[in-house]
């Protein structure tokens, strides 16, 4: 179905307009779209509404490569905007009773009791609230829970939620405009950190810039190997006819990534909206905090059984994978190979801009940002999942120390100053070092288990790079 009349989106605030709006730069990966003169006539400004066919082809070719947003504020509710929530809980009265002061009264609300040790209690809190409860006699783990609850919406929508949230009144009626979008089959909000007495401890300053599960201050579509690659369902909208068989329920982890990367499978689009809020009460004691993070990782082997393609650590280019390999090396001839490589990479992309203004500068410019995101990534794999094998090797060698040393050090300065973070710089240093060994040895639980290196190799992927044309 197409994009309906009226639906408006735009640019995203690194797409860059060029050749007087002749061509779109962005996306994630980068890409450049060349538009006809028909196709720069449906703009105004960074702004694109649909209003007849060829707008509605190009709005959706720009939100399928990233270079464009929906206008949450100009989209229409839907036409049905009815949804019921549905609550997993397995004991947690008092966080449940805080979510359903929030959700307020006049809702359809059904609380998924997951075989809580004291039933009763979370019983008592459903009936004062007016909720409808469904008591399982044995715990399916949450995506068994949502699926109970799921089985029994009667509405289009259904909000997942979970009982350690706190739900603003705005949030759902936001999210549910996304659904002007055909092919959208689940939106999400940023899930912030919830103030409460134990979050101003320094893991719970640390989790409040750094949570895994806050995706950012900038809209985005969820999708593999994109900006944002996956969403978490701690608070969801979803589209109930597009879920079909709902969560895999023999994940007890990973399940909301697996949901993201089998909806897009199916060429739906998942919408995460960060102008609202869910507030999570997010783990603060170390222990808890630290098993909450190892088992984050070990979704790793479950979900590169089902998504081989998707589930790799870092993902390179091939020009990208020989530059750091030759700086990795730290020989005499590291610094001139990867020059040359870096040149030869440039110059493949200033003959792919064709036509394009100073695009020399401009390939120079991407060829940079791509050099940058590789050593990220690299940085990445060495102190967070590669960390095991690290460890061994700067045993061996004086190399991989400096590289591990280096890459620990840059990371923490740059992400700090990046985060903004409320806490000095050698706590945050020890919480993102902590965050990076629980989440890799769970990764690594989670190969060994399996018996598999799938989550742990990276990938080289040769790119296309074919410059697309808008009509």
């Amino acid at each position: 179905m197409p994009l309906p009349t009226g639906f408006t989106v735009v640019l995203d605030r690194r797409t860059e307009v060029l050749d007087d709006g002749r061509v779109l730069l962005g996306g994630f990966p980068t890409r450049l779209l060349r538009l006809t003169a028909r196709a720069q006539a449906l703009f105004e400004g960074r702004t694109l509404r649909v209003t007849g066919r060829a707008g509605a082809l190009l709005a959706d070719r720009l939100l399928d490569a990233g270079l464009a947003h929906p206008l949450v504020t100009s989209l229409p509710e839907p036409r049905d905007a009815r949804h019921t929530f549905v609550v997993p809980v397995r004991d947690r009265p008092r966080e449940l009773d805080r979510l359903l002061t929030s959700i307020g009264p006049g809702h359809e609300v059904i609380v998924v009791d997951d075989a809580s040790h004291r039933p009763a209690s979370v019983a008592a809190v459903a009936a004062e609230h007016g909720a409808r409860l469904l008591a399982l006699s044995v715990n399916a783990g949450p995506a068994g829970a949502r699926n109970a609850g799921l089985r029994l919406v009667r509405t289009p929508y259904a909000v997942f939620v979970d009982s350690d949230v706190v739900l603003p009144p705005e949030t759902v009626p936001v999210l549910l405009r996304h659904f002007a979008d055909p092919r959208v089959a689940m939106a999400v909000p940023r899930i912030t950190g919830l103030e409460t007495a134990a979050s101003a401890n320094w893991i719970g300053r640390y989790e409040s810039v750094r949570s895994s599960l806050d995706l950012g201050r900038h809209p985005a579509a969820v999708r593999p190997a994109g900006s944002v690659s996956w969403a978490s369902t701690a608070c969801t909208v979803v589209r109930v006819d597009a879920l079909r068989d709902g969560f895999d329920a023999r994940m007890r982890v990973g399940e909301d990534v697996d949901l993201c990367w089998r909806l897009f499978a199916d060429g739906r689009r998942v919408r995460y909206e960060p102008t609202v809020e869910a507030a999570h009460e997010h783990r603060v004691e170390v222990a808890d905090w630290l098993l909450r993070k190892a088992v984050y990782g070990t979704g790793a082997h479950p979900l590169a059984e089902r998504h081989p393609q998707h589930i790799a650590p870092a993902v390179f280019a091939p020009w990208s994978a020989v530059m750091v390999g030759a700086l990795l090396a730290q020989r005499r001839w590291s610094v001139p190979v990867a020059g040359i490589v870096f040149a030869g990479a440039g110059l493949r992309i200033a003959r792919k801009l064709d036509g394009v203004r100073q695009r020399h500068r401009l390939a120079l410019r991407l060829t940079a940002m791509g050099s940058v995101a590789a050593l990220t990534q690299t940085s990445a794999l060495l102190t967070r999942h590669w960390w095991p094998a690290a460890a061994v090797g700067c045993v061996a060698s004086r190399r991989i120390r400096r590289a591990v040393a280096v890459a620990a050090v840059a990371d923490v300065v740059l992400e700090h100053r990046r985060d903004r973070a409320a806490l000095d710089l050698l706590r945050y240093g020890v919480a993102r070092r902590l965050d990076d060994l629980a989440y890799g040895a769970g990764v690594w639980l989670s190969a060994l288990r399996g018996r598999s290196t799938a989550a742990l190799r990276p990938r080289i992927v040769r790119r296309s790079g074919t410059p697309g044309e808008g009509r």
